[in-house]
């Protein structure tokens, strides 16, 4: 099974991604930690329904030693003790900043004042770009129902430099 269309086989789709590729490596140079980008990306694109992100995201997860406790816990995050207080920050971020038709008014104040309680300006826009940039890809991958299961962790290194 492919996915209906391959944006990287079409021109414009080809240089849209590769672009967008260029947007997230941005994210590389910032102070937010990896591990929590990764968090939020997986709990984005579970949310979502992403299944080639969600492959992505626990197998980058993996690759860099996260635990299979918290990644299993990681759909439940407000019932696991595995997560710290800024990791639940980012989570509850991601899944408000992923979920704005459900929120009147998008992020709340409560989850607001508990990221900037945990997290720099550098860091916040590092995190406000992880939500909006993981939505997209979500968005792209589902609507070309790209399959999941065959992500490897460094399998677009090559594309990305």
């Amino acid at each position: 099974m492919g996915p209906r269309f391959d944006m990287m086989a079409n021109d414009f789709g080809g240089k849209f991604a590769k672009r967008f590729a260029g947007i997230a490596m941005a994210l590389n140079q910032s102070t937010l930690s990896k591990t929590t980008q990764e968090l939020v990306q997986l709990r984005a694109s579970q949310i979502n329904g992403c299944g080639f992100c969600t492959d992505m995201h626990t197998k980058d997860l993996e690759a860099v030693g996260e635990t299979s406790v918290r990644l299993n816990l990681v759909a439940a995050w407000r019932e696991a003790t595995v997560f710290t207080e800024a990791e639940r920050a980012a989570l509850a971020f991601a899944e408000e900043g992923t979920r704005l038709a459900d929120h009147h008014h998008g992020v709340s104040d409560e989850t607001w004042e508990q990221v900037r309680k945990h997290y720099d300006d550098d860091q916040i826009a590092a995190l406000i770009a992880v939500v909006a940039l993981i939505n997209a890809a979500n968005r792209m991958n589902v609507i070309v129902k790209m399959p999941a299961g065959s992500y490897q962790p460094g399998m677009f290194d090559a594309v990305l430099s």
